[in-house]
């Protein structure tokens, strides 16, 4: 079952399967690090960005119609999201995309609450591109997850040469980042 679900055709069936898992308005996180410990960070991104995307625009049409009033009613116990829902009215796809790009706010409510605002379903379409460093973010965690179970191999030396060139140019980024200095720091000026 594993070897099928880590196949190129169980790549393409976690599409809808994401899309389902989004609209049932469970959390984004946990799929997209099954997904990246399943198939890898890097094209599986494009693969649940795509699930994503059609399960939260699902969420929102239902949000504006048949599910309305039951996510009126959902969204009056949180009101961080009912001020989200009245802000995104007056400022449509700048804050869809700023919403989208924080992961403080819970995706898949998030996706009623904007279905129940009056953003435009081209702008609420425009900004999901604000979720795509998020889905790298969590498949590459999901990955990462994947690289530790498969440790042992890695140690034994089973792991092919792209992989040892992956890990070994995140040493020296890691390495290279460290010896910089943090974001906005200079570096100590040296006398020559």
């Amino acid at each position: 079952m594993l070897r099928l679900l880590r196949s190129p055709l169980g790549a393409v069936a976690f599409v809808p399967l994401y899309a389902l898992w989004v609209t049932l308005l469970l959390p984004g996180v946990w799929a997209s690090m099954l997904a990246g410990a399943l198939y890898g960070p890097w094209w599986v991104s494009l693969v649940v960005l795509v699930g994503a995307s059609l399960g939260a625009e699902a969420a929102f049409l239902l949000g504006r119609g048949w599910l309305r009033e039951w996510a009126r009613r959902r969204l009056a116990s949180a009101p961080k999201l009912q001020a989200i829902e009245r802000a995104v009215s007056r400022e449509g796809l700048r804050l869809v995309l700023l919403t989208r790009l924080s992961p403080a706010f819970p995706f898949s409510l998030l996706n009623l609450a904007y279905g129940l605002s009056d953003v435009s379903l081209r702008d609420y379409s425009i900004g999901l591109i604000g979720i795509v460093p998020g889905t790298v973010l969590f498949c590459s965690l999901g990955g990462l997850a994947g690289d530790v179970a498969r440790f042992g191999e890695l140690l034994s030396g089973r792991a092919d040469a792209t992989t040892w060139a992956l890990r070994l140019v995140g040493v020296a980024a890691t390495a290279g980042a460290g010896a910089g200095g943090g974001p906005g720091q200079k570096a100590p000026h040296r006398r020559g």
